[in-house]
């Protein structure tokens, strides 16, 4: 079977899979909605351009008899949280595939050059010292500049003459890190009453979430677009990212521009992790476990393992959330995916190794 059919097939299946998670989790919660009540209200919501008067209008053509209240917690309360959670693991697992393929490293994540320190940084920063941050920059905004200045402060340490070796950027990296770590640490300490706010942020959660959080401008969902375009140029690249695994010199012998496809995976990966970060906080080991479960499943082919990744990335993030807000006290997803992921993770190395990259 062809890699594009391959690739296909296992997108959509995935695909399948994770609107079948995002439906049962609409359905969970203090009131229990039916399955078909989710469909019907969602399919409610989908709206189609229409002339009215020479006048371009938006029309519902479907409406059935649902509950004001179902249809208002479906659609104001669960939905926005579960549409935000599948964006976040859709972009932590296509970050984490494009690192650990990077890196050649399987302990690589998108944290690994400071992208979710620097966004913690804001974030806190924001938090403790608004005064301080430039231009008025709220949490969000805070959160997503502190990553994106790390990212790139540690490329530009790592790089010498036009060339960034990867050993020396994963080396920044960490050292970026330890001392971002500290400076969280310190900012932890003067928050004061605000300590119970950032240490939440920390843990990652989706509980804020609203559709505001996906920027809407003139009716266009700017985040999603945004996570969905930086995905299709990771995508362009998944056969580079292939041949990079060989080695540099054997790339390059190959074609491929190395420096200039590094500079490009880098920073579109920092760019979709520091999205994803400055929305929901620090979420960790999705990125790290879900591209090594994928790889287990579907190869090492990036150009089938990006999107799968991706995909299943998405549904991991929405059904841990489901089962964070469903515990008697509601939990941060940070800690589920820690919980679940690591012996979920333990459990797949005793049962069969980690492929190489």
């Amino acid at each position: 079977m062809s890699v594009a059919r391959r690739a296909t097939g296992w997108s959509a299946g995935l695909a399948a899979a994770l609107a079948g998670v995002m439906v049962v989790s609409a359905g969970i919660g203090p009131v229990s909605v039916p399955a078909e009540t989710v469909v019907k209200a969602v399919l409610e919501a989908i709206a189609v351009p229409t002339l009215v008067g020479g006048e371009l209008a938006w029309r519902h053509p479907l409406a059935f008899p649902l509950r004001d209240s179902h249809r208002a917690i479906v659609m104001r309360i669960r939905l926005p949280r579960i549409a935000l959670g599948a964006l976040v693991g859709f972009a932590l697992g296509a970050a984490g595939t494009v690192m650990q393929g990077f890196f050649r490293n399987p302990m690589a994540d998108p944290s690994i050059i400071g992208v979710s320190s620097g966004a913690a940084v804001g974030a806190v920063a924001s938090i403790v010292a608004p005064a301080a941050i430039p231009f008025g920059l709220g949490l969000e905004p805070a959160a997503f500049a502190g990553a994106l200045i790390t990212a790139f402060g540690v490329y530009a340490v790592a790089t010498e003459g036009g060339r960034t070796p990867v050993a020396t950027l994963l080396l920044a990296g960490v050292a970026v890190q330890t001392l971002l770590g500290a400076v969280t640490s310190f900012l932890l300490l003067q928050s004061g009453e605000s300590m119970r706010r950032v240490v939440y942020w920390l843990m990652g959660h989706l509980d804020n979430a609203s559709w505001s959080d996906f920027v809407p401008v003139a009716g266009v969902p700017l985040l999603p677009l945004f996570v969905l375009c930086c995905f299709l140029v990771l995508l362009a690249y998944a056969r580079d990212l292939n041949v990079l695994l060989l080695g540099e010199e054997e790339a390059g012998g190959l074609g491929i521009e190395v420096e200039r496809t590094k500079r490009l995976l880098l920073a579109i990966s920092a760019v979709i992790t520091g999205a994803g970060v400055a929305v929901s906080g620090v979420i960790g080991f999705v990125g790290l476990i879900v591209p090594h479960v994928m790889r287990l499943v579907v190869g090492p082919d990036h150009r089938i393992l990006l999107p799968t990744a991706a995909l299943t990335g998405s549904a991991f993030l929405v059904a841990a959330d489901t089962a964070a807000r469903s515990a008697p006290q509601e939990l941060p997803v940070g800690i589920v995916t820690a919980a679940v992921g690591a012996p979920f993770f333990l459990f797949l190395l005793r049962k069969r190794r980690v492929h190489e990259l």
